[in-house]
């Protein structure tokens, strides 16, 4: 039976903000990309998010980002190498700490937002964090786009990359993400969404926003737990999934 991971950004709230539905996408997932607090949340709502991810037996993975809580670090950071490699290793420990004390683990990283985007193409940076990881764990994996300088740096430090797809995002021709700036970046549709998902997984093909067919690998399935409707969508993602005789398994 074919598999692939469900994913979803959660502990993404702030002090008195809250952002999503954490409880309920922990029932849907099968892996959570947890703020490490540069981009998003806050030291009790991490612990909170870490212990709710191990009870329900889903795989805490360590959504490292750019320093910007203002921007929810959607904004790009000209951040010196040095010091981005830093503020990873930092975050990566700070959301151990908080899963060990959880009863759990960090089993892999997953790059946000505006830092996610920029080292698609941005050689520096993508080594920067590929590096920071590295000095971490050198046998963590790391989540991303196919096809990246980051998963290059990544793989020629001998590190495993694991092939990201977007359920809730549009794609454009040359396989990178619609800039939230653009109308119909993010998609809202269940049903349309889940069934994109099921031909992604299935065939490895993607429609782009300007009507071509992209190819895409596809090892997890990512939902943004702060999407409009996260939980409908992710729930639709499953049912169907489910339905087409996918089993739902984290990739560690």
């Amino acid at each position: 039976m074919p598999s692939v991971d469900l994913n979803a950004d959660l502990g993404e709230g702030f002090g008195i903000w809250e952002l999503g539905d954490d409880d309920a996408m922990l029932e849907i997932v099968t892996s959570a990309n947890i703020a490490c607090g540069f981009h998003a949340g806050d030291p009790v709502r991490l612990a909170t998010t870490c212990r709710s991810a191990a009870a329900t037996g889903v795989r805490i993975g360590a959504q490292v980002g750019y320093h910007d809580l203002s921007g929810f670090g959607r904004r790009y950071i000209d951040v010196d190498p040095e010091e981005l490699t830093a503020d990873v290793i930092y975050q990566i420990g700070a959301l151990q700490a908080l899963a060990q004390a959880a009863g759990s683990a960090v089993g892999y990283i997953k790059p946000h937002g505006a830092l996610y985007n920029t080292i698609v193409k941005n050689r520096d940076q993508a080594r920067a964090v590929a590096a920071a990881v590295h000095t971490v764990d050198p046998g963590m994996p790391v989540l991303g786009l196919s096809g990246s300088v980051f998963f290059e740096e990544a793989r020629r430090l001998g590190m495993r990359t694991v092939a990201e797809a977007f359920a809730d995002r549009a794609y454009r021709p040359d396989g990178q993400l619609v800039s939230r700036r653009e109308k119909g970046a993010v998609l809202l549709d269940p049903n349309q969404i889940a069934e994109r998902v099921a031909t992604m997984v299935t065939s490895g093909r993607v429609t782009a926003a300007d009507g071509s067919t992209i190819e895409v690998e596809v090892e997890s399935v990512c939902v943004h737990g702060d999407s409009p409707g996260a939980v409908e969508i992710a729930t639709a993602v499953r049912k169907r999934l489910l339905a087409d005789g996918i089993e739902l398994a984290a990739f560690i």
